[in-house]
């Protein structure tokens, strides 16, 4: 037996009016106009995959991570790095023991679900819990039709050897190279083919296809499905599925298409993360996911369905959203547009790896440390107690700050300071438990902080060395 023992989510706050991404392309591409309703949400400029990936696993872990952890995985098809494995980067981020088995899936829009189907039976032989993510943001070209479809997001499920909150019922995988899109090797954007092809020759055929080798592995019929999840963007195409297939049309989750877009190879297992937040013991849910074929997976909630709930959850993160109008900031946080940055932004930014390496701890899972002698608490470590009245040598143990709840001390907004989006806003946060920290804020608007403000540590790119190619990451306080 194996199920999921606990959820989270994450969608990025800022969220793009379509009509403005419409409205500046009408001169050119007046077809757009149908596609105008709604919004879909964006990355800020210090937002990626690997961000999304672990805000969504905090969302679902909570402050204490279990120990037992036995595994990581990243399902996108948009990692940073070809050849650094994003998932120890998360894993780290998280403060995850080093004896951790750890995997990049990617390759495919099914990803998602591919490497989620792997990871159940990974934990069904095994018996070792892990944590799976899913997280993605697909760069398109300005002016295409995917640039409104598509949005950013991410969900973590922790799965263990027993039913947990939704048992793992059954599931049914085909391979089939059907190229609906692609994207070659070197290249920035997908190429994408005609659509009345990918809908009667792709979804018309493969899903049904997988739904019924599924449905021949259980003895639960298709009219007892509660909720059909499957990510399309095409209208008219899952209720096509679900009458051929004999699915209740009142099962067919919302795709949350006009609140934030479709998540790529997240997408699927964000709209299951959502579900969860409200299934009521019982009740199935049937999650397929299309590309090169076709996956289904079917799960049944338990009666600790409710137990589980995450702090926030996808649900809690759709609503916490800032609308943006602004089409030209989007395509600057995208780099569609070739901008003046003036002279400010001219720094080398390489990143020394034998220093980061000997400080990940520090830099990439914010560990601090506490006084065995006094109790004080201070980031970053060092060799002497910052308190004057202890001065102990040597007497710091590790500390996580990550999920410690901090105020505003002071802040400056600098309209000098490069930044991709300015003013560059930063300040000393207070921690509630001892210690401070002098910070980059992020998600923060003009006018809207003050002294007591209470902040949230949030994981984040705190530049990008664009000559040599390198992401580096910390952490910034943003508002709670």
């Amino acid at each position: 037996m194996v199920g999921i023992l606990a959820y989270g989510g994450y969608v990025p706050r800022l969220r793009l009016k379509r009509a403005a991404a419409v409205a500046a392309n009408a001169w050119f591409a007046p077809g757009l106009k149908s596609y105008a309703q709604g919004e879909r949400s964006i990355c800020n400029w210090d937002e990626d995959t690997l961000t999304m990936a672990v805000a969504a696993a905090r969302d679902c872990l909570g402050p204490t991570p279990p120990k037992s952890l036995a595994a990581l995985y990243l399902a996108s098809t948009t990692h940073p790095f070809a050849d650094r494995q994003n998932a120890a980067v998360v894993a780290t981020a998280l403060n995850l023991p080093a004896d951790l088995a750890t995997s990049d899936v990617s390759g495919t829009q099914r990803a998602g679900t591919s490497g989620l189907i792997t990871a159940l039976n990974v934990v069904r032989g095994t018996g070792n819990p892990a944590l799976y993510i899913a997280a993605d943001n697909r760069r398109t070209k300005s002016g295409s039709a995917g640039e409104l479809l598509y949005g950013a997001g991410a969900a973590a499920l922790v799965l263990g050897p027993d039913d947990g909150t939704a048992e793992f019922v059954a599931s049914h995988q085909i391979a089939v190279d059907f190229v609906d899109h692609y994207r070659a090797e070197g290249e920035e954007f997908d190429y994408g083919w005609e659509e009345r092809w990918i809908r009667d020759e792709g979804f018309a055929r493969l899903v049904p296809q997988a739904l019924t080798g599924l449905f021949a592995k259980t003895d639960i019929k298709p009219n007892e499905i509660d909720y059909f999840v499957l990510p399309c963007v095409f209208r008219g195409v899952v209720q096509g599925i679900v009458k051929r297939i004999g699915i209740r049309e009142a099962a067919v989750s919302d795709n949350l298409h006009t609140v934030m877009g479709e998540a790529g190879a997240a997408h699927a297992v964000v709209m299951l993360a959502r579900l969860l937040e409200t299934a009521k013991p019982g009740q199935t849910i049937l999650v397929a996911s299309f590309g090169q074929g076709c996956d289904a997976l079917l799960f049944r909630a338990t009666d600790r369905i409710a137990m589980t709930r995450p702090s926030r959850g996808i649900s809690g993160f759709l609503a916490r959203r800032k609308e943006e109008t602004n089409y030209q900031k989007f395509l600057a946080f995208n780099d569609l547009v070739v901008r003046d940055l003036g002279m400010r932004s001219e720094v080398d930014k390489q990143t020394a790896m034998t220093t980061l390496y000997r400080n990940k701890e520090m830099i990439l899972g914010f560990v601090g440390g506490k006084c065995r002698v006094c109790g004080t608490l201070q980031y970053p470590k060092s060799n002497i107690c910052v308190n004057p009245n202890c001065g102990a040598v040597h007497s710091q143990d590790n500390h996580p700050f990550a999920d410690t709840p901090a105020e505003i001390l002071t802040w400056t907004a600098d309209n000098l300071t490069f930044t991709a989006d300015p003013p560059a806003h930063y300040g000393i946060v207070q921690f509630a438990a001892g210690g401070r920290f002098l910070a980059d804020f992020t998600d923060v608007d003009p006018g809207t902080i003050d002294v007591g403000q209470p902040m949230r540590m949030t994981f984040r790119i705190k530049d990008r060395d664009r000559q040599r190619g390198f992401v580096r990451y910390f952490w910034k306080a943003a508002p709670g």
